[in-house]
């Protein structure tokens, strides 16, 4: 097997292919070698065109509070007042930046996420 550039979707899926086909193999072998190069070369590809946005701040932060099965009155010392945090999540507010130091130092959103501008609102 001959391994080039990926330049289109069609070099993408072949390389995918070629990858499940490799997804065995041992470390420090041939096949182990190919299938550490063409990982990396999927994932520039799939950096670089498939590419996924940051979450929305509320969106990241109400996925935090139900994964770590937290409510709104959890997120108090966080954000502030029980109406500053309905505020926000209402999405009529916007983090300040020492709200966002506590949501990512207490439940570990990416900073990335909760600097993002807010969508607007959204009928539920």
């Amino acid at each position: 097997m001959t391994i080039k550039p990926i330049k289109s979707e069609r070099d993408y899926r072949r390389t995918i292919k070629n990858i499940e086909r490799l997804m065995g193999a041992r470390a420090n072998t041939p096949d182990g070698d190919r299938l550490d190069v063409l990982v990396t070369l999927a994932e520039a590809w799939e950096r670089k065109h498939h590419a996924i946005a940051a979450p929305d701040p509320v969106d990241a932060i109400q996925f935090a509070i139900e994964q770590r099965g937290l409510t709104r009155r959890d997120l108090e010392p966080l954000i502030g007042s029980r109406a500053r945090v309905a505020e926000v999540l209402n999405r009529k507010r916007t983090l300040t930046l020492p709200m966002i130091r506590r949501l990512h130092a207490a439940l570990g959103i990416p900073a990335e996420s909760l600097i993002r501008e807010t969508s607007p609102s959204r009928a539920a």
